[in-house]
């Protein structure tokens, strides 16, 4: 190439150079002092030519960055490799700060040797303060979600395995993030819910429709169980593909609970609400039905008085009696469920009765049902009807005996309690009968009938859905209450609580003949 091509393709690139005003382009020395200058220079840092050839690159660095001698690191980084980049603050002619984006090649000649650097400074300064914003952003958002301690909130990969988990998540499950980040999230529900798939449905819904929505039990890490409110939402880059999924979950026991106790106190009002109904129809039946059948027995007397010698007659007669005297007993169970039978009370030895009353049924089981009696000692005494007493709890007995097919045991306790809130209606001095059997429970839906007159879950014909009814009935009239706890598969308890006598009345008591059941009671 001639010396005027040369020329001419040197003012091109000087011409190129000049033209660029968004990047400052020029060359150091090998010493660092600058020796050309573009009109980019002249706009990104102010300095003309005249001003800045001839002096060293490092007056463009900060006050800090010439301390820690970074300009030194950056000649000395593109002389030993043929190239150094860096990022920094960057002073102009006024003063004022930039963020530049350098970078420095070292310049040889054809001979190989170093006769300088070319340098090219870009101002990032927009760039960088929003990457600032964003990061302070980031930072704001995650000391948010830190800071958020009712709610665990956390991220999870497209596969469901946790990658980021937050103080809440912490306080609710019981983890720490080093146990967490890796897992997967099923990890959190129970058995059962794992083994129907739950975990799976979940992300599947929310990576279909973009979110998921459920409450239900969860498992903390010491593997207790608490109610939660859970919302899945799935997270798409800008492109719309699926990077994971968002997960905050909330810990609701507290309102859960809440919410069944207050389901169960309306259904023990409408359970009262019937029984109610059903004892006053009960009441009008029962009454109707014993006058009925003092009118048969009635007539039946007569006619015995009138058969004379027939024998035949009299047999049938019999038959009648008898038939009429049992249908007398289910109307006594009638109106003890309807607190209208015209009970009898008088001071009762609590222990004495259900002493003879679990030898009753010892008597009547099978021989693979065991009874197991747990008394206090000084059991105070109660005034009670005690046919009723006795009936009720051979009731709830046989009862027991029938939940326990296969066998179990019939365990019958009472103590003393002393009530001071009024619970049930009975404050002071009461006695606590309990009939625990360890039969085969009560289902739920099913518990809340269990008192009521003729309903039974026994098949047709082996029971009269009055037995529970009655010692219902026995329990309130005596000014006390029958309460009933059942679990399928683990048995059921039936607890009497039965208000005592006075300490005045219960001194009398300890007569032989004041009270019914024990032993050596003459009546005089």
């Amino acid at each position: 190439m001639s010396e005027a091509d040369t020329a001419r393709t040197d003012a091109t690139y000087r011409l190129l150079v000049e033209a660029v005003i968004d990047y400052a382009i020029f060359l150091l020395d090998t010493e660092g002092l600058v020796a050309s200058w573009n009109r980019g220079a002249h706009c990104l840092t102010g300095h003309t030519a005249e001003e800045i050839i001839g002096t060293s690159f490092a007056e463009f660095y900060t006050e800090e960055d010439r301390r820690l001698g970074r300009p030194e690191v950056m000649l000395e980084t593109a002389r030993q490799g043929g190239r150094a980049e860096a990022e920094g603050w960057r002073l102009r002619k006024d003063g004022t700060r930039f963020w530049a984006h350098a970078v420095l090649d070292a310049v040889h000649d054809d001979a190989g040797r170093l006769i300088g650097f070319a340098k090219i400074t870009r101002d990032m300064t927009k760039r960088h303060e929003a990457e600032v914003a964003l990061r302070e952003s980031e930072r704001r958002f995650r000391l948010l979600v830190q800071g958020v301690t009712d709610y665990a909130i956390f991220m999870l990969d497209p596969e469901g395995r946790v990658i980021d988990w937050n103080t809440g998540a912490q306080r609710i499950k019981g983890y720490a993030a080093q146990e967490i980040i890796g897992q997967h999230f099923s990890r959190f529900y129970t058995e059962e819910d794992r083994a129907t798939g739950l975990p799976r449905r979940a992300l599947e819904q929310a990576a279909t429709t973009g979110r998921f929505e459920s409450e239900g039990w969860r498992v903390r890490k010491d593997g207790r169980y608490f109610w939660a409110s859970v919302v899945i939402d799935a997270v798409r880059d800008e492109n719309g593909v699926l990077v994971g999924f968002a997960k905050v979950t909330r810990d609701i026991t507290e309102r859960h609970e809440a919410q069944r106790a207050n389901d169960e106190i309306r259904e023990q009002m409408a359970q009262l609400q019937r029984l109610e109904a059903l004892g006053q129809l009960t009441a009008g039946i029962a009454h109707n039905f014993s006058n009925l059948i003092q009118i048969i027995q009635s007539g039946i007397r007569l006619a015995n008085a009138l058969a004379g010698g027939n024998d035949q007659l009299k047999r049938i007669l019999a038959d009648m009696a008898a038939a009429t005297q049992q249908r007398a007993g289910l109307t006594e169970h009638l109106l003890a469920f309807s607190q209208h039978h015209p009970a009898e009370p008088e001071l009762v030895d609590v222990a004495s009765q259900i002493r003879e009353v679990a030898d009753l049924v010892s008597r009547s089981l099978r021989g693979n049902i065991r009874v197991q009696l747990n008394l206090d000692d000084d059991l105070w005494p109660i005034r009670v009807d005690t046919t009723q007493f006795e009936l009720a709890l051979l009731n709830v007995a046989l009862n027991a005996r029938d939940a326990m097919p296969d066998g179990g045991q019939l365990a019958i306790s009472a103590r003393n309690v002393t009530l001071n809130d009024g619970s049930d209606g009975i404050s002071g001095r009461a006695v606590s009968i309990h009939l625990r059997d360890s039969g085969v429970g009560i289902p739920r839906g099913v518990l809340g009938r269990v008192l009521e007159p003729f309903f039974t879950t026994k098949p047709r014909g082996e029971g009269t859905g009055l037995g529970l009814s009655q010692a219902y009935g026995f329990a309130e009239q005596a000014g006390g209450t029958l309460r009933i706890q059942s679990t399928p598969g683990q048995g059921t308890e039936v607890t009497f609580l039965l208000p005592a006598v006075s300490e005045h009345d219960a001194t009398d008591a300890a007569s032989p003949v004041a009270v019914s059941g024990l032993a050596g009671s003459t009546g005089g």
